[in-house]
């Protein structure tokens, strides 16, 4: 079984080199306007219990900001769900008032 490595982890595991240093990419994650981020936005059930959820993902910036449309879009549908792994999930059904939500804040390059 294999596992799934994350951003930010590292492949090095050890190394004899007394002086070797990880570099590591100190890039700041700039979040895009809404006019460019290119939002997906899906329904699954996979993995799910039959359950149906709502998925934005290709969401571009920072965690924060992330979260805060997360919160945006749950308080919109008055449903539960969460900000992981890069996606937003929200419980049930919501493709069209997500997508209208999207589109009526400037998110423009959102699609079904």
């Amino acid at each position: 079984m294999s596992k799934k490595i994350k951003l930010g982890q590292s492949l090095m595991v050890y190394s004899t080199d007394p002086n070797f240093k990880v570099e590591e990419d100190q890039a700041e994650l700039i979040t895009l306007t809404p006019a460019e981020q290119p939002l997906r936005v899906i329904l699954e059930t996979k993995h799910r219990a039959g359950k149906t959820v709502t998925i934005v993902y290709g969401f571009q910036g920072t965690e924060e900001d992330m979260n805060l449309l997360g919160k945006a879009l749950k308080n919109h549908c008055g449903t539960g769900g969460s900000v992981k792994d890069g996606e937003i999930i929200i419980q049930g059904d919501h493709k069209q008032k997500v997508f209208q939500y999207l589109k009526q804040k400037g998110y423009n390059k959102a699609k079904l």
